[in-house]
């Protein structure tokens, strides 16, 4: 009786330690995939997104007056940072920075708790506010910004040597892993960008920043920061350093129970401000399905459409890569322009398959749902689902199914989706993608083509 007692106990531990071990995988993995998607969107934006979305404003002092600017000059900025700006190609500013500058660059100094997605300006406003804040005569650290990881530090790096062209004064330095400082010596550079742990490291371990004499405290990619085992707990312990008059601007793409949390243990009385995001819409998506019975009939009605309607782009969704590198096989020997991209590729070289097919070097793109948010190319005309989207579990994803076709549709124009089905199971789940979005989606017939036609090309 003991001995089964303690093989049940035993049998539990190790089914708790895989638990434990899947639930860590699930958490990196998650994390990773944040950061990629967060980087990929930074290296592949050109310019800013033209944003239709209202900015929500909520005020520490809902009595203090609410200034909004609509040109830069307004803000006084000194000449060389203007010039710096202008040199990066801002005319004006966008929505989140029409309000958040005049806070950031408000004396005294405002905390700010900002939401934007990517594309909206917000990394170009906070690197503005640090370099106004600086003062090019004192050789010491005054201005410190975290991100979640190595990549993201040196994006956020390449905008502040772009803004700071005209202001040689203004140093830079990276606290991160791999830049190893002599013990004892003190950084002379004014802006430091790093990853927590070395940052904290920095300040504390090291002392080769004193943390008292730090002016502004950006923390950016909070929603990728708490991702990450120990980053959240690491960025509280630097904030709990610095001075009280510290400004702390804390940027972050979606506002989680979670994030908002961490947001207001770092920045005390904050202004907030939320971009509210422009809800993705089927109503200027036409849908369809197509019927087969296998995957090789899938591909050969892929080839039907093309033989019958011309499509400018396309985007192609499929489950997995094994399926992605396929098809996208199979449609080079077609002799159709084709890139591939899929989740095992380094974010560097996703970003240079989505510039090639921006540019249209390539007319379609495969891919798994690496690429199912967050992509704008105006040119795609048509999506196709040749595997629809299920969840670990085989139930339909909603959001993702929303998100794949919303890369057609968009700027006003009208989009085609075209949704692949080869089994029972698949016709089920497109049953369920309707009923969801209250959105009929009709069978594709010859009859149909005319009209696919004028949408596609």
């Amino acid at each position: 009786m003991a001995t089964d007692s303690w093989a049940q106990a035993v049998d539990e531990q190790e089914a708790a330690a895989e638990s434990v071990t899947l639930n860590l995988n699930l958490t990196l993995r998650n994390m990773k995939d944040k950061a990629a998607q967060s980087l990929l969107n930074k290296l592949i934006r050109n310019n800013l997104v033209n944003n239709t979305n209202q900015v929500e404003v909520l005020q520490k002092d809902p009595n203090s007056p609410l200034y909004s600017v609509k040109s830069f000059e307004e803000l006084r900025l000194k000449p060389q940072l203007l010039q710096g700006v202008y040199g990066m190609g801002f005319n004006r500013p966008s929505k989140i920075q029409e309000t958040a500058l005049p806070m950031m660059l408000a004396e005294p100094p405002q905390n700010l708790i900002a939401q934007s997605q990517s594309g909206t300006g917000k990394t170009a406003a906070f690197v503005l506010a640090m370099l106004s804040h600086v003062d090019p005569n004192n050789r010491f650290p005054q201005c410190l910004c975290v991100s979640p990881t190595y990549e993201l530090a040196l994006q956020t790096g390449k905008v502040i040597e772009q803004m700071g062209k005209h202001y040689p004064e203004v140093k830079l330095v990276y606290a991160i892993r791999g830049n190893k400082l002599q013990r004892g010596m003190k950084l002379q550079e004014q802006i430091v960008i790093g990853t927590p742990g070395t940052m904290l490291d920095w300040c504390g371990k090291f002392k080769f920043i004193d943390p008292k004499k730090i002016k502004v405290f950006v923390l950016d990619e909070a929603d990728v920061m708490i991702a990450t085992q120990g980053h959240q707990d690491q960025s509280i312990r630097i904030q709990r350093m610095l001075p009280k008059n510290c400004q702390m601007l804390l940027f972050s793409a979606t506002f989680e129970e979670t994030v908002w949390n961490f947001a207001q243990r770092i920045v005390p009385d904050p202004n907030i401000i939320k971009l509210k995001r422009e809800e993705e819409t089927l109503d200027t998506i036409k849908q369809y399905y197509v019927l087969c019975n296998s995957r090789e009939e899938k591909f050969h009605a892929l080839c039907n459409i093309y033989g019958a309607i011309t499509i400018a782009q396309a985007m192609i969704f499929c489950h997995t890569r094994k399926t992605a590198g396929w098809l996208a096989g199979e449609l080079s020997r077609e002799g159709h322009q084709v890139a591939l991209l899929s989740g095992e590729m380094q974010v560097e070289q996703r970003a240079a398959v989505i510039d090639r097919f921006r540019d249209g070097k390539e007319k379609v793109l495969v891919t798994t749902n690496v690429c199912a948010r967050g992509i704008d190319v105006e040119q795609v005309s048509v999506v196709i689902n040749f595997d629809l989207p299920v969840d670990k579990d085989g139930n339909p994803d909603n959001e993702t199914y929303l998100h794949r076709i919303g890369r057609t549709g968009r700027f006003g124009k009208r989009g085609l989706a075209i949704n692949m089905v080869d089994s029972k199971m698949s016709m089920n789940i497109l049953n369920r993608i309707q009923e969801h979005f209250s959105k009929k989606i009709e069978k594709l017939d010859t009859d149909d083509l005319d009209e696919i036609e004028k949408i596609a090309s």
